[in-house]
């Protein structure tokens, strides 16, 4: 019998002038990227915390600390991969991601098929079991200034 599990995720970073932006393990053309160990991409991140929270494996920190010197600048793509082998050592499948970037700039819509792509290669799953959205937080707070991004993101699995 397989029960179904969800779990959430949610990640921020700032935005710093000499750093590429990566965002659902695309690279968007922009004046500053994300600050962080690895490629700082909070969409990938928010969908791995999301995964591996559904079977109750801890969150990327755990796994990917940023003490280890080993990983830096680790692509995300490589963490949502990582994710997507500890679900089928639990005998787990995705189901359904849903996440949200929130962001004032650039314009995401444009990227959000590519990403989609991207990301459902990685985890092993169609496009059409991903579903990526953007919004912004209309001028309030420090995304809203436009300091940095963060992104959500809910995840289902099956597990056997």
């Amino acid at each position: 019998m397989s029960i179904f599990r969800s779990g959430i995720g949610y990640d921020a970073h700032r935005l710093v002038e000499g750093r590429k932006l990566i965002l659902g393990g695309i690279e968007i053309a922009h004046s500053r990227g994300l600050e962080g160990h690895s490629d700082a991409d909070v969409l990938s991140h928010a969908i791995a915390d999301a995964l591996l929270g559904a079977i109750g494996a801890d969150d990327i920190g755990q796994h990917f600390p940023n003490t280890d010197e080993s990983i830096r600048g680790i692509s995300s793509i490589e963490i949502l991969k990582y994710a997507s082998a500890l679900l089928a050592e639990k005998k787990a499948r995705v189901t359904n991601v849903d996440a949200t970037l929130i962001a004032e700039a650039p314009k995401i819509a444009p990227h959000i098929p590519a990403m989609r792509k991207t990301i459902a290669a990685a985890i092993g799953v169609s496009e059409s079991t991903v579903s990526i959205k953007a919004t912004t937080n209309e001028g309030m707070d420090a995304i809203g200034r436009g300091e940095g991004m963060a992104a959500m993101a809910v995840a289902t699995v099956e597990q056997e």
